[in-house]
């Protein structure tokens, strides 16, 4: 029985092949195909559909709409085992525009025990990408659709898909270049380039960029350093992370001072949870700093200031973003330029997941708008 490895190895090299044809579908099912490998609000329904046709391809005997080991049938299996054990590596390894975490544990998947089928009502947006997959999982099932062909086509359209966004951020690159070589903004124009891009949709990631760039910028200057960020939807309960960026000194492995971003109101259950997160185990903690983009209560900044002595002379405190990233560029005035080529790079390096391809378009568009003196 050939490997799982191997067997996404060799469809892939099909699905980059000169010789790649399209499959043979009807209208309904191709248009199917199309609709969930490019619905971009939601990827989860591309790694049902790979998970379940690897299964298929690796084991021709089960039931490609069973990926469910709870249906407790002798031709059911776990999806999400092909999922995480198989898939997760392959797109990554091959940058494919897939969600980097398995679709069995969103909440419209990771809750049934029963066939998928074509009546099943699952709650998620939209519906559509979960009834097209499913319909697509049936036509395998059924024997109108070779899972093997059906795999290769999704490949290829990632691959599609992939390619075009590279080639348009390559673009979008090269014209900012072009614009930018003799320009450099100001501290508040800088600012201002950062607050329109936060007022995008989908921005929920920004803020956390915000401040890594900040370090990244003058981490040579101020001799701290932040450790590696983690994945937009990773909980810190399971990462065992402090918060979404963590900061030490040069060549020292402690955290010193913990970000922890907010796109809401800073509560007081959130100095609470900073509390404890130090109490149990923060003890090289001497700053806990709340970034948010929302007001800042009063009431609460207070509270976060009054838990100084009870920490042990270790601070909570609460900052609104824009006015950290204005304090900082205005204190270190001469690395405003590093700055924004930080923030540019690491919005680059997020996967689609963190930052859609358009939130990355907008501001290669806004900063070249900004750069651009007639």
């Amino acid at each position: 029985m050939p490997d799982p490895r191997n067997i996404l190895s060799e469809l892939f090299s099909c699905a980059m092949s000169e010789n790649y044809r399209q499959i043979q579908a009807t209208a309904e099912a191709l248009g199917k195909i199309e609709y969930v490998c490019e619905c971009s609000s939601n990827r989860a329904g591309i790694r049902l559909l790979m998970a379940c046709l690897l299964a298929k391809v690796h084991k021709p005997e089960v039931d490609v709409t069973e990926p469910y080991t709870e249906i407790g049938t002798n031709d059911c299996f776990s999806g999400r085992t092909y999922d995480e054990r198989y898939i997760s590596h392959f797109i990554t390894d091959e940058d494919l525009p897939c969600n980097p975490t398995t679709a069995f544990l969103t909440p419209a998947l990771r809750n049934i025990d029963s066939p998928l089928s074509m009546h099943l009502e699952i709650v998620g947006r939209p519906r559509k990408v979960y009834a097209d997959a499913i319909s697509l999982l049936h036509c395998v099932q059924d024997g109108e659709i070779d899972p093997r062909e059906l795999l290769v086509e999704i490949m290829h359209r990632l691959i599609v898909i992939r390619d075009t966004k590279k080639e348009s951020l390559g673009r979008k690159l090269e014209e900012l270049k072009d614009h930018s070589a003799e320009v450099l903004l100001s501290s508040e124009e800088t600012i201002s380039l950062i607050e329109q891009h936060l007022s995008c949709k989908y921005s929920s990631r920004l803020p956390v960029l915000i401040v890594a760039a900040a370090y990244n910028a003058a981490k040579d200057r101020i001799g701290e350093r932040i450790r590696p960020l983690l994945s937009h939807n990773a909980a810190d309960e399971q990462t065992g992370s402090m918060g979404d960026v963590e900061v030490c000194l040069i060549n020292d492995e402690n955290v010193g001072t913990v970000y922890e971003m907010k796109r809401k109101k800073v509560l007081r259950e959130d100095i609470d949870r900073a509390v404890q997160k130090i109490a149990n185990g923060g003890e090289s903690i001497g700053n806990y700093i709340f970034i948010t983009t929302d007001e800042i209560d009063e009431n609460i900044f207070e509270y976060a200031k009054s838990r100084y002595e009870k920490l042990g002379q270790r601070e909570i405190a609460i900052l609104d973003c824009i006015g950290f990233l204005r304090h900082f560029l205005h204190f270190f005035h001469r690395l405003r330029r590093r700055f924004i080529d930080e923030y540019q790079q690491l919005v680059l390096n997020e996967p689609e997941s963190a930052v859609r391809h358009e939130l990355k378009e907008v501001f290669l568009h806004l900063r070249q708008v900004a750069e651009t003196r007639e």
